[in-house]
């Protein structure tokens, strides 16, 4: 897996499908999927890969899959967009939360679906991106 496809990610019953590429056969595309759940580590769904193992030469299909296999899994889920407020920089995926007055995010680096984001609180979105953007650009390379 070269990285994952955040800017195709798709918000689902309260999962966040994430589209990557698998490998190649020939000149063939093949995909596959990742999962975060709004329940965070009590989820036995979060950071899972592909629940059924099928794969799909086609993006839109691949996140059909998913939908599918998540309808067959499911238990319950908060009914709320966990996901709804997420950005794509420098192919790294920030969430942001807002909880209290203060705002905070997740960080998922390009290449692995493993919440890398600093403990730290903003008073307001725009400060907390900036803050994160800031940070990407000092360690973007090349």
């Amino acid at each position: 897996m070269k990285r994952l496809i955040y800017e195709k990610s798709v918000s689902y019953k309260g999962h966040l499908i994430v589209p990557f590429i698998l490998g190649r056969i020939g000149c063939e595309t093949i995909y596959s999927y990742k999962l975060l759940s709004e329940k965070g580590y009590i989820s036995p769904l979060h950071e899972s890969d592909n629940l059924s193992g099928v794969c799909s030469n086609n993006l839109e299909d691949i996140i059909k899959i998913a939908q599918q296999n998540l309808d067959e899994k499911m238990i319950s889920y908060l009914g709320l967009d966990h996901f709804r407020d997420r950005y794509i920089y420098q192919n790294n995926m920030i969430i942001l939360h807002h909880q209290n007055g203060k705002y905070f995010y997740d960080h998922y680096p390009p290449e692995q679906l493993k919440n890398i984001a600093a403990p730290k609180l903003f008073i307001s979105a725009n400060d907390c991106l900036s803050w994160i953007k800031e940070g990407l650009d000092q360690h973007k390379v090349g």
